[in-house]
């Protein structure tokens, strides 16, 4: 499945093929609470794990195409809602198509904006 998400977000970007991707230290992620309409970008180091307000975010890796680094984010993420067990979001998101994978949560909307490669 989430192979398929990467060939198909590779599609929309008109790539034909394959791109050569490299691994950044960490990302910036964008978060909505959609009943406060608060917006607060979150910056968080590879494998780190950050929380805001009822969520916990943990940023497990960001890529980025190595050709053209500011082009796009790739963000494998888990994403977890009041201490449950079961993740609300665990998987990768896609800056440039974030509907594609999206996190579906009734409260919250969390987006990758873009990888940090410095």
């Amino acid at each position: 499945m989430k192979l398929r998400i990467l060939i198909a977000a590779l599609c929309l970007s008109g790539a034909a093929s394959a791109q050569e991707a490299g691994e950044a230290t960490g990302g910036v992620l964008r978060v909505l609470d959609k009943v406060t309409g608060a917006v607060t970008d979150l910056t968080l180091q590879h494998g780190e794990t950050g929380a805001l307000g009822h969520l916990t975010i943990t940023l497990d890796e960001c890529r980025f195409p190595a050709s053209n680094p500011n082009g796009d984010a790739y963000a494998k993420l888990t994403v977890i809602y009041r201490d449950s067990a079961t993740p609300v979001f665990r998987g990768w998101m896609i800056a440039s198509a974030p509907a594609l994978n999206a996190m579906d949560h009734p409260r919250h909307d969390v987006w990758a904006l873009r990888c940090i490669t410095s």
